[in-house]
């Protein structure tokens, strides 16, 4: 199974540049430094947002827990990112009512 209403899925901005992207984000710092050593950066952010976005396009649902913030959902898939290598990545997100868009939560290589 597809991400729900995958086709409306997003990611804020600050989401990439203030915390997947940041040298100085407690919790983000050690994904900055994987994404940044293949090759994303502040240079890029829309090219790993569209990355990220195709995850849960491409790929089934490897898990989904219900919270009363929402339902989660994590998405694994393959980035071929800018250096030309290809990594596995999973991928939170929640859809919090009522609301009906996935928003991503996190990323992490696996």
């Amino acid at each position: 199974m597809l991400l729900p209403n995958v086709e409306h899925a997003y990611i804020p901005t600050e989401k990439l540049t203030d915390y997947l992207l940041s040298d100085n984000h407690a919790v983000g710092k050690a994904k900055a430094r994987f994404f940044r050593s293949h090759g994303y950066d502040l240079d890029n952010v829309p090219r790993l947002e569209q990355d990220l976005l195709s995850i849960p396009k491409y790929n089934e649902i490897g898990e989904q827990v219900t919270s009363p913030h929402g339902a989660k959902y994590v998405v694994r898939g393959n980035l071929e990112t800018p250096r030309g290598t290809v990594v596995v990545v999973n991928t939170v997100w929640i859809v919090e009512p009522p609301s009906e868009r996935p928003r991503l939560v996190t990323a992490y290589p696996v």
